[in-house]
């Protein structure tokens, strides 16, 4: 099978790269040599690598920058998602592609399943909310998988970023009041290998939308305080945490106060569930 994967120097896509070799040849270009944000340079790589399946972790992921933004997240996250499933249907491939918990408000207290209505807070949920329906529409086999708190040992991320702090500051003031899933970027690609190596767009009734995060729910504060009791700092180097609210804390975007995601759908069609978030930590940090 001949895979076309973006994004390869993100958190996903370079993990990706390894999990997707067992499955075919992964042509997987660069920015400079396949920009998202062209229409026409897209369309025109797309037609000529001529991929069977398309796996997109490419995105804005910037979430307060995509408020001051807009039209580039949108190039990103929703167009470009667009022009991919309209190449695929032209080329009779398939599509993987990765969306965000972020397509919630955050209203609910319990997991948020499939089913459940989205109504993004921001604008990097709903671009991203924008390039899911745009593939939907577009009637390919596809999967969309949303994932939660995406975090690895590269790019950037929650983790990365407390790690650099701690050797930085004495004192971090960390919110408590927004819960969901850190989910090991590491685990979401070779989730992703495991379900397309099932072959699922052989069979039309398993397209659709999946939630794909590591299990648990927990919020910045208690993740940011794993993470401190995981990593080694000099000897004698002080770090406090301090939970505060959000509202202490305010952001140019505004995010979901629970974005924990039911993770059954993907169970009982494909048999894979991902580890707690506090295993996953450990592993990550092996």
């Amino acid at each position: 099978m001949k895979i076309l994967l973006t994004g390869v120097n993100g958190q996903v896509g370079w993990e990706l790269q390894r999990s997707l070799s067992t499955l075919g040849t992964v042509i997987a270009p660069r920015r400079d040599q396949l920009d998202l944000s062209d229409v026409r340079a897209l369309r025109d790589g797309l037609r000529a690598i001529r991929p069977q399946l398309i796996v997109n972790p490419a995105a804005y992921t910037a979430v307060d920058k995509a408020e001051s933004e807009p039209a580039i997240a949108r190039a990103i996250n929703a167009i470009a998602p667009a022009i991919m499933a309209e190449e695929a249907k032209t080329l009779g491939a398939a599509m993987l592609h990765f969306s965000t918990d972020y397509v919630f408000d955050g209203s609910q207290t319990r997991p948020w399943q499939e089913t459940d209505t989205p109504n993004p807070l921001g604008v990097y949920g709903a671009t991203k909310l924008e390039g899911e329906q745009a593939i939907q529409a577009m009637g390919i086999p596809h999967l969309i998988l949303r994932t939660s708190w995406v975090y690895g040992l590269r790019g950037g991320n929650f983790l990365l970023t407390m790690q650099r702090l701690f050797r930085e500051r004495e004192q971090l003031n960390i919110v408590n009041d927004q819960f969901g899933a850190p989910t090991w970027s590491r685990m979401i690609a070779e989730a992703s290998a495991q379900i397309l190596a099932q072959r699922p767009f052989a069979q039309p009734h398993l397209s659709g939308i999946y939630h794909l995060s590591n299990g648990g729910r927990t919020h910045w504060y208690e993740f940011a305080s794993a993470i401190l009791a995981r990593t080694p700092l000099p000897q004698g180097k002080p770090v406090a945490l301090t939970p505060i609210l959000a509202t202490s804390y305010p952001t140019p975007a505004q995010r979901p106060a629970n974005s924990v995601l039911n993770n059954d759908k993907l169970h009982n069609a494909f048999h894979i569930k991902l580890p707690d978030w506090e295993t996953a930590l450990d592993l990550c940090l092996a």
